[in-house]
């Protein structure tokens, strides 16, 4: 079994590029002989009528380049988001309990700022110094929380 996950959202390349640059993964190319996913999804007989304009016309996928998660596919939906997530990411960039808490607290910072530049927002950071926990609460571009920690 292989496993994907799918994300609805309003514009996957939004999507592609700031999830590509938070995961460290990279836009999945068409496959070989089509020019665009479009063209490939239209080769394998997908009708039109159910490819929303611009769809397929550039990466929606993202891969992990060392093969070790899972394809992540951004789904172009025409409804909002409305509500909060049932699911998030966690991205473990922190090293660990065995990381002392302030060199956590530097590399968790560090994340969040390269997010931060690139679409992100913080809505709020956690953590009490006496558990050693540290956390920071975030939102995608299209507003989808995801923690770092």
């Amino acid at each position: 079994m292989s496993l994907q996950l799918t994300i609805d959202c309003a514009d996957p390349r939004v999507m592609v590029a700031f999830w590509s640059r938070a995961l460290g993964y990279v836009p999945e190319p068409p496959p070989e002989g089509h020019a665009t996913w479009r063209a490939y999804w239209e080769a394998s007989g997908v009708p039109g009528e159910e490819l929303p304009p611009g769809a397929g016309d550039a990466p929606e996928s993202i891969f992990d380049p060392a093969g070790r998660g899972p394809r992540v596919w951004f789904q172009q939906v025409p409804e909002p988001k409305t509500a909060k997530n049932r699911w998030h990411f966690d991205l473990k960039v922190g090293g660990g309990s065995r990381v002392p808490r302030d060199v956590r607290v530097r590399r968790v910072d560090a994340a969040v700022e390269r997010l931060v530049a690139a679409g992100a927002t913080v809505l709020r950071t956690g953590g009490d110094p006496g558990t050693g926990f540290y956390a920071v609460a975030m939102r995608d571009p299209e507003g989808n929380e995801f923690d770092v920690v």
